[in-house]
């Protein structure tokens, strides 16, 4: 049985933090939500996540700074999606260019968010099984 994965979402919208900390929960992952960078170093500091869910648009610095640095600390790279109201090619692309795995635009259909995270969690397990 593989462990349920751990989701860290940085969202400064509280409203869409919650609603999907709590979506993400119903169908058993570990969640955690910071409104901004700080908060999300603290929780790194406390529990280290598999993946992280990005805005692009947070107060201070935007998600791309803050995943540099939280995968810093982390010493790996999570699953990183960025979850944006950003959607232009240009967008899509930068994010890749920034490292990001995967770019959601606001607001995301919740059966994709769920598909990608259960597609990491079965190719992990294979991983793990081999």
């Amino acid at each position: 049985m593989t462990r349920s994965l751990a989701v860290l979402i940085v969202e400064d919208y509280a409203d869409s933090a919650v609603s999907l900390a709590v979506l993400l929960s119903c169908y058993g992952y570990k969640v955690q939500t910071a409104r901004d960078g700080a908060e999300a170093q603290q929780c790194v500091q406390h529990e280290l996540p598999d993946v992280l869910l990005l805005d692009i648009a947070l107060p201070g610095e935007d998600g791309y700074a803050v995943a540099k640095r939280l995968c810093g600390l982390m010493g790996r790279k999570p699953l990183l999606i960025a979850l944006t109201g950003f959607g232009q090619d240009k967008d899509i692309q930068r994010s890749r260019n920034e490292g990001f795995d995967h770019h959601l635009v606001k607001p995301a259909d919740p059966r994709e968010l769920v598909r990608l995270l259960e597609a990491f969690q079965n190719q992990r397990a294979a991983c793990y099984a081999e």
